[in-house]
Formats: structure tokens, sequence, C-alpha cells
């Protein structure tokens, strides 16, 4: 009840959701500051926010129930066997690029278990999503170590240069991003991870690019290059143009340090067996291996 205020931010909002009275939720909040000793919510004008010693509290409390769902999760798994939920968290367009022959070979041999995709707008999203324990998995730009949270990289995917088959870049085989400098690029969205990473390839070599549009997606990007709106730098996801065809072109930017794009899960021995035989499957389609790294 405590973590459902904290989230909730609302006391009345908790006993609706719990078919109580708020006077009954308040209670339990109190009795938690007498068996602390400490106050664990402060009012605010439009409900409530935990204190500092709430927000210990809560993180504590929520990885326990986090722990205690895993399982009973996995209790039901072993009791259906091969049957079960594995819910996927995805970008806009992850899983077009990175699943969707995984998906096919999963669904032939796993037919009774059923996949649940949620399109989630940032890696942040996605781990707060596994911490509370909603979602089994979620694909996403390697970064930073996260608490709670385990990585693998999948694949790492060179970066590219996207230009019109008339632009006077398209002939090259490759390019030092060197020579972007002066170069106006259509931007991934800049609190992206990917984004992120992007920058820190390029500072790495000393290089900071000028961007004049921002796209949600790495689609969208190559949409808005095609209709001459301008060039972009991508990374080099399955399923892209056919070099040589069409109105893009694709140049290497070989300089540039690759993206890690992989899983993110709350705890790998902890996977359900389904949701660790989807993970398996969509490594070894991108030619790589959930179990490294």
């Amino acid at each position: 009840m405590f973590v459902a205020v904290c989230r909730a931010g609302s006391l009345s909002a908790v006993a609706r959701d719990l078919g109580c009275t708020q006077s009954a939720v308040s209670q339990h909040v109190k009795r938690l500051e007498r068996e602390t000793g400490v106050a664990l919510l402060e009012r605010q004008p439009r409900g409530v926010a935990p204190t500092r010693a709430g927000r210990v509290l809560e993180a504590a409390a929520a990885e326990g129930i986090s722990g205690l769902d895993l399982a009973v999760r996995q209790l039901r798994d072993l009791l259906d066997g091969h049957s079960g939920y594995v819910r996927v968290a995805t970008g806009a367009t992850t899983v077009r690029h990175f699943m969707s022959d995984a998906v096919v070979a999963f669904r032939r041999r796993h037919p009774e278990v059923n996949l649940e995709f949620r399109t989630v707008s940032s890696s942040r999203s996605s781990f707060d999503a596994l911490t509370d324990g909603t979602l089994d998995l979620a694909w996403v730009t390697i970064g930073s170590p996260v608490r709670g949270i385990e990585q693998r990289t999948v694949a790492e995917l060179p970066w590219l240069l996207a230009v019109r088959a008339d632009d006077p870049l398209a002939v090259r085989p490759d390019l030092d991003p060197a020579a972007l400098r002066d170069v106006r690029l259509i931007r991934l969205p800049p609190n992206s991870t990917s984004a992120s990473h992007l920058d820190t390839a390029c500072a790495d070599l000393g290089v900071q690019f000028t961007y004049d549009t921002s796209v949600a997606d790495w689609d969208t990007a190559l949409l808005l290059v095609e209709l001459g709106v301008g060039r972009a730098v991508v990374p080099a996801v399955p399923g892209l143009p056919v070099p040589g065809e069409g109105e893009l072109r694709l140049i290497p930017l070989p300089g540039l340090r690759p993206l890690p794009v992989g899983w993110a899960v709350r705890r790998w021995d902890a996977l359900s067996p389904p949701a660790r035989a989807f993970a398996d499957t969509v490594a070894q389609f991108r030619g790589g291996s959930a179990a490294a790294g």
C-alpha cells in the first residue's frame, strides 16, 4: 500500500484502487511511520510525496514486491510447462528491424506462449518497467550501468551517413567523421541513449556535428533524407535499403565507435523459461548470443 501511495502521489487514488477508505490508507502509512520512527510522506499542494526516508523504504519495498511477483509468474510457468507470457519493451521500430524473423521462429517453437509488446519512449522508461515487474525484457541501446538492471549486448551497429543518390557525397566508399563538421544533419532525439552514444563517439574524435532537424526514430530520419530534407547519421540497423538501389545511399563512417544494442532485464537468472527462450531467439537471428556479455 505504501509503494502504491508513493507512485500515485495520492492517498485517495490508492483508496479507490484498493476499494477501501482514505482513512484506512492514511492509518497504514502512520503505522509504518510509528514502526520506523521517521516521517515517510509529506503533504504537497496536490497530494503527497515520499520524504527522503520514504524513498529509501519505497525502493526496498518495491524490490521485494517485484521479486514476489516474479516468483509467482515463475511458478505459473513451471505449472504450465511451455505456456505463459513474455512481456517485451520495444521502441517504435524495434520489432521491424531487430525481431521480425525471431518472432516468427519463436511462434513456431512456442505456440502456447503469449507475446506482449509495449512501446516505450526511452531506456529509462524501460528500466522502470523492468524494476516494478511489469515487463520481462527490454530492447535498449546499451549504456552506462543501471542499479538493479542487467544489460547484455546482442549486436554492435556501425554508423552510416544516409544521403540521397544525387548527393555529392553519395559516391564516397566511406567517410571520415571529421569531413562532416560543416554538414548540417538530421538529429536523433537529443535525450535518447543512441544520440548520447553518437555524441560521445564524436567527442572521442574531437568532432561535433551540427543539426537543423530532429526526429523521433531512425526510420523517420531515413524518410526525410529520401525526400531531400537533409542528411542523417544512423546506425546500420537490419533491414536498411540495399546499397546502390533506390533514392538512398548509405556511406560507412568507420571512425565512429559502433552502437551497442541488446537486452536489459532485472535478473537473467530469474527470467522465466519462455522469456529466456525469446531473448535467445532474437540473439540467434542477430548473430549473437544472449548468454554472452
